[in-house]
């Protein structure tokens, strides 16, 4: 899929308190190339890409058809950061790069009490992310090489990993540079 577009598909994803949409953010900023910043969840809310809310775990039960067909040409295009706090839903072949963000336990627990998350949301966050179980799915889905692992606690770990996503942006690009863009 690389060969057509002229921008990458960048997956950011991490258990929900990682820093995604921060992150998101920043990188869309930073890109020597304009991205598209899609925040999913928010996606499929605001276009009832869902089959209802689970109260019980407090999030919409996703239409994964429905959110897949619209996000499709979008992918195909290129030049899209997809933030979500999953990533095995997204074809292989739409992804560049997959941004896997991690965070102490300890430290995530105390992020998801300022969002005011129920105990039992925290919980379970915060077990899939001492159990690695965001990590494992990007393994499980998608090349080993385009999979980057990142420590999210502090300013200094977003500012040096946005960083180093713009500078492997920049590699894409001179990797993927169609002939004719060298033309005069």
């Amino acid at each position: 899929m690389s060969s057509q577009k002229r921008s990458p598909v960048i997956i950011i994803t991490g258990t929900p308190g990682t820093g995604k949409s921060t992150h998101a953010q920043l990188l869309k900023d930073a890109s020597p190339v304009p991205l598209n910043n899609i925040n999913v969840g928010q996606l499929v809310k605001d276009n009832a890409f869902h089959h209802g809310f689970d109260h019980q775990w407090q999030s919409y039960t996703v239409d994964e058809d429905k959110l897949l067909d619209e996000l499709e040409p979008l992918a195909s295009a290129g030049g899209i950061i997809l933030d979500w706090h999953t990533c095995e839903i997204f074809p292989e072949r739409w992804a560049d790069l997959v941004v896997v963000l991690r965070c102490n336990h300890t430290m995530l627990w105390e992020r998801l009490e300022k969002r005011n998350y129920p105990l039992k949301k925290i919980q379970e966050n915060n077990e899939a992310e001492i159990m690695e179980v965001v990590l494992q799915e990007a393994r499980d889905s998608y090349p080993q090489q385009i999979i980057v692992e990142l420590k999210s606690e502090s300013s200094q770990d977003l500012e040096n990993n946005v960083a180093n996503i713009v500078a492997w942006i920049k590699q894409w690009l001179k990797d993927n540079q169609n002939p004719e863009d060298d033309s005069p």
